[in-house]
């Protein structure tokens, strides 16, 4: 997600009904757009089994999504700035409603990547617009409120609608249709919520050249990132496997095509991430980093053991280590690099935090996509992640003290440079 941008932050006289109304509004918007992200995935395997589609489709599938959710971040992502919270958050909702629409009939690959487009577009927006509108609307007490709710609704947001999809697509009538169709109504509620909503920013020209792709590399934070970069990297990476594979995975590992357990697997390594922040905050940031890419590490071994050994209570503790280790090594990387940047450079610093991350997840599945394509099980395929995963750990264990103490050098506080 991009850093929330509070560039006109909101009147004291604005009433205080309204003011509450915008922010649950806000935040109830980012878990249902994000809610509307994961019910595909537990069906990736029927789309797989019924409709015709190979594991190489539903990795192309994973990679238009991320690379979806790129684009709106690095060229959308100050939209809102200049044309308002509320316009382009309802354009979230309504691109996210578009995409549960266009899957209701999912006859190729062609409708499925328009659907994810779509999907990825409205997170991207999601994650900058929505995550800046909670925070202009947020109470001012408790202090921790509107970054809890922005940290924590995407992921939410995702468990629920990868569990929720699995639990009506096996139990409920037309399981290609219902979560889909489950999913607008809370999407429509959305929309009527934020239309009734106050909008706290003060439009201004220069929406045109807002588009203009815009990334921040500060200076001050170069020496923290190679260390950062491994860790964006190697743990989203395995994000987009699961989000791409989960469900042929509990399908030819676990034996079951149960969509159900689909969901709970995607959800067993998403949804612990929002733990690992808290539960390693009173680390330093490097120590965070640390701790937790090799905790990871050690459990995407477990997780490549679990699937190969067709385990699949090893798989899903496996995964719950793996998210709640790469919540801890996230934050510690972003502890260490939010204080060394500037207010103004912030949110360009976010877009690129996020360009790598989502990046680190749309390489390997596009190249896992290809590897499947060519014959290679999923088994095999999942070796490739630990390596990836250990790697990534060696280079943090190697580079992250070094670069703390560099970046804490007087000599490396340089004016900031922008490339766009």
């Amino acid at each position: 997600m991009s850093e929330p941008t509070t560039s006109a932050p909101d009147s004291p006289q604005r009433p205080l009904p309204r003011r509450r109304l915008g922010f649950a509004a806000a935040a109830a918007s980012l878990v249902v757009v994000f809610a509307a992200s994961g019910a595909p995935i537990p069906l990736y395997e029927r789309y797989r089994s019924a409709d015709g589609l190979t594991t190489g489709d539903l990795s192309i599938a994973a990679v238009t999504y991320f690379a979806a959710v790129m684009v709106a971040l690095v060229v959308l992502g100050r939209l809102s700035d200049h044309i308002g919270r509320k316009a382009v958050a309802m354009s979230a909702v309504v691109l996210a409603t578009a995409g549960s629409l266009a899957l209701l009939d999912v006859t190729g690959l062609g409708v499925l990547m328009a659907g994810r487009a779509f999907q990825g577009l409205a997170c991207g927006l999601g994650s900058s617009a929505i995550a800046a509108y909670i925070v202009d609307l947020a109470p001012e007490k408790p202090k921790w409120l509107s970054a809890t709710v922005v940290a924590g609704a995407p992921l939410v947001g995702l468990t629920i609608g990868a569990v929720g999809a699995g639990v009506l697509a096996e139990y409920g009538p037309a399981p290609e249709q219902t979560p889909y169709i489950a999913v607008t109504v809370p999407l429509a509620a959305c929309a009527f919520l934020l239309l009734l909503s106050p909008d706290p920013t003060t439009r201004r020209d220069g929406a045109l050249r807002s588009l203009r792709p815009n990334v921040h590399l500060p200076q001050t934070i170069r020496p923290l990132l190679p260390a950062a970069i491994a860790v964006f990297v190697g743990t989203w990476a395995l994000g987009g496997f699961y989000q791409a594979f989960s469900p042929t995975i509990s399908a030819q590992s676990l034996g079951t095509t149960n969509t159900l357990v689909a969901g709970i697997v995607f959800a067993s390594f998403m949804a612990p991430y929002a733990f690992g922040g808290p539960l390693t905050g009173r680390l330093t940031p490097v120590t965070a980093q640390r701790l937790g890419i090799t905790i990871f590490a050690l459990a995407v071994v477990g997780v490549v053991i679990g699937l190969r050994t067709g385990t699949i209570a090893v798989v899903i503790l496996c995964g719950i280590g793996a998210g709640a280790a790469q919540g801890a090594a996230f934050t510690g990387s972003m502890r260490g690099l939010l204080p060394r940047a500037s207010a103004a450079d912030r949110a360009g610093l976010m877009s690129t935090v996020y360009l790598f991350s989502y990046g680190g997840a749309a390489l390997p599945s596009l190249i896992s996509g290809r590897l499947t394509a060519a014959g290679m099980t999923l088994q095999t395929i999942s070796l490739g992640y630990a390596a990836l995963a250990v790697l990534a750990a060696l280079v943090v264990l190697l580079a992250s003290g070094r670069g703390h103490t560099l970046a804490a050098t007087p000599s490396t506080n340089q004016p900031t440079t922008t490339t766009g």
